[in-house]
């Protein structure tokens, strides 16, 4: 195993745990924020096609920013974890309609594909760094994917706790548009 991948998965590890580790009060407050962010930047953008995650485990809870988006008529897609790195991307119609994928994962149940471009992809994540870099949980789904959709605007979120001075970096890794956090 080469160093770069070494440090990922060691750091991948601390993430897990501080992210484990967040006071549930303050995860609440910021899970709240981290939404209000997002409609905000949406609503600057004019997005009208979104790129989602379904929170699960420990992850920012994104559910208020879905439900609002798409009470307000907005495209609103998310992906299924399918073999071989990839993610299968289906327009989401309601947050009552999920089925259970890879890992405890949540999807749209509906197979409703969507393969045309997106305007904002909302990306998840273990750790991110000033350079708008992320690690994420080691698949490369997410790096596959972003590099698929240059014409997306791409904002990743995280917790303070999250953010590190440089994400080790391989030539596949991708470089978001913007990171969304602040201090607890």
């Amino acid at each position: 195993m080469n160093d770069i991948v070494s440090a990922k998965k060691a750091l991948r590890a601390e993430m897990q745990n501080l992210r484990r580790n967040v006071n549930r009060e303050a995860k609440k407050t910021y899970d709240a924020w981290i939404c209000a962010q997002l409609e905000k930047r949406v609503a600057e953008k004019n997005a009208q096609v979104i790129h989602v995650y379904i929170p699960f485990s420990t992850e920012i809870v994104i559910t208020p920013f879905i439900v609002k988006m798409l009470a307000e008529g907005k495209t609103v897609v998310a992906p299924k974890t399918l073999p071989k790195r990839q993610l299968e991307n289906r327009i989401l119609h309601s947050m009552h309609a999920l089925g259970t994928g890879i890992m405890g994962t949540q999807h749209p149940a509906e197979p409703d594909i969507y393969t045309a471009h997106f305007d904002f992809i909302v990306v998840p994540g273990l750790a991110f760094d000033a350079q708008n870099y992320r690690l994420g949980y080691g698949g490369g789904y997410y790096d596959n994917f972003l590099a698929t959709h240059p014409e997306a605007y791409k904002m990743g979120i995280f917790y303070p706790q999250q953010k590190v001075p440089t994400v080790p970096r391989e030539p596949h890794d991708f470089k978001l548009d913007e990171i969304c956090w602040r201090a607890f």
